[in-house]
């Protein structure tokens, strides 16, 4: 019988500019298809509120997420799994920059979801893993693409296709993760912090640095310095700009509005 129930609880902080989804199903956080869909929504909302600035993806139970729910994926109908991964990976589509603080396992889906984020810090207990071999199964939301491109092909086949975990040292000295933390609350203190110091910035140029490294890395690099440029350019013209150097001389913290 499939997992019921469920849930992806968007909440928001520090006047609004800080939006916290919370992954929430038990102690292992099994991600069910409805959760899936709650993903998206929950992103599509964050994205029309121009008060959020940064997002933090995190997890309520004793794990970020073990994964998916397996007898749910069962009965969806193939025809509908063509789109699958739009869903979990809306991170990726994000306009605003969003950190996943990874304490425990990190499971398919989750790690899935995870490589969409742009930066994921973690825990000397985490684990990551893309097991779909144990099912006769390949990763579907991403993980194949995502993962060769972050650790090289080599490590990537390896990893997924002898369903074999990354530790978090490992993980770490790959840069799958850009931090450890001693436990989970230290690590979303470090979370928080981070997301607060972000949501400082100016967020046309987070948004426009996030577009420029998404779009850049994957073209030739003549293709993506040109790219860096023209964004340059952009911004010169913004009022942020404008802020960012009359307070550098007035030596006073910068307010940025996002124009």
């Amino acid at each position: 019988m499939a997992l019921t129930g469920g849930d992806v609880v968007l909440t928001r902080e520090h006047d609004g500019r800080v939006a916290y989804l919370t992954l929430s199903h038990g102690k292992y956080t099994v991600v069910t298809m409805e959760m899936r869909r709650l993903v998206a929504e929950r992103f599509a909302e964050i994205d029309r509120d121009p008060q959020v600035r940064v997002v933090v993806v995190r997890s309520d139970g004793q794990h970020f997420t073990s994964g998916g729910d397996i007898a749910g994926f069962m009965e969806v109908d193939p025809i509908d799994l063509t789109d699958l991964g739009q869903d979990v990976t809306a991170p990726a589509r994000s306009t605003k920059p969003v950190i996943a603080a990874i304490d425990g396992y990190c499971f398919g889906v989750g790690l899935e979801m995870a490589l969409s984020c742009d930066i994921r810090l973690g825990t000397g207990r985490t684990q990551l893993a893309l097991p779909e071999m144990n099912l006769g199964m390949i990763p579907g939301s991403g993980g194949t693409q995502r993962l060769a491109r972050l650790i090289g092909l080599s490590r990537a086949k390896f990893h997924i296709m002898t369903a074999t975990r990354i530790q978090a040292q490992q993980a770490l000295d790959w840069g799958i993760l850009a931090g450890l933390y001693d436990d989970r609350d230290a690590l979303y203190a470090e979370v928080d912090a981070l997301a607060l110091k972000m949501a400082g910035f100016s967020p046309a140029a987070l948004r426009t640095a996030k577009e420029v490294l998404d779009r850049g890395v994957d073209g030739p690099l003549y293709t993506g310095i040109e790219l860096e440029r023209k964004a340059y350019s952009m911004l010169r013209a913004t009022e942020d700009f404008a802020e960012g150097v009359k307070a550098f001389g007035e030596k006073r913290t910068p307010n940025f509005t996002g124009r």
